[in-house]
């Protein structure tokens, strides 16, 4: 039951912090959320910051991305690599806007834990991306380009494409599906990183 119960306030910390960032959630509204009451939640937690540390530690759970980069980091051409890595984000993001929103708040918010919610949330995107363009230029299947400059700009651009459509659906009248954000840019980047391709700056 510790651990059930565990597990339900971190979720329930999830969905708060997502949509009330850190400051605007406090254990009061925790535990009624839990259906607790604040010393039960004191029992399995010393404080909100050590709640906001588990949400963080449970991130990686979640995202499950494990497995997408054990087979993304087989594939021998740049395409499928930016395609699996698109889907994966924004597939993830439609079914999860709370942690997207977590994300956002800690950011605009400028929280203590702003960095290490992004480095938990976005960075292992990146960091598998910059790996895999560093692999593939190796191979000679892509141009030389700052590889790191890549990928946070690809990664970044997923990412604002997942926020697009899901917490923005319908801004400015357009409504995007997932497939038809990928078909549209993944391309883009393929084509500019091609060694066939024509430089264009140095």
């Amino acid at each position: 039951m510790t651990v059930e119960r565990k597990n339900q306030i971190v979720h329930e910390a999830i969905r708060l912090f997502g949509r009330h960032g850190f400051d605007g959630v406090t254990i009061r509204k925790l535990a009624e959320a839990c259906g607790i009451t604040e010393p039960a939640l004191y029992r399995h937690f010393a404080s909100k910051e050590a709640i906001y540390d588990a949400v963080l530690d449970a991130l990686k759970t979640f995202q499950n991305y494990e497995e997408l980069f054990d087979r993304l980091g087989a594939e021998t051409e740049l395409q499928p690599v930016l395609h699996g890595l698109a889907s994966h984000i924004l597939g993830f993001f439609s079914g999860h806007r709370d942690i997207y929103r977590l994300l956002l708040f800690s950011t605009l918010r400028e929280h203590s834990k702003a960095r290490q919610v992004f480095r938990e949330i976005r960075g292992p995107y990146v960091n598998f991306l910059i790996g895999q363009l560093d692999r593939l230029y190796a191979e000679g299947k892509i141009r030389k380009k700052n590889n790191e400059i890549t990928a946070r700009c690809f990664v970044g651009m997923v990412f604002d494409c997942a926020l697009a459509a899901t917490l923005w659906r319908g801004f400015l009248g357009k409504h995007y599906a997932p497939k038809d954000i990928i078909a549209n840019n993944v391309p883009i980047f393929v084509d500019g990183l091609s060694p066939k391709s024509s430089p264009t700056a140095k």
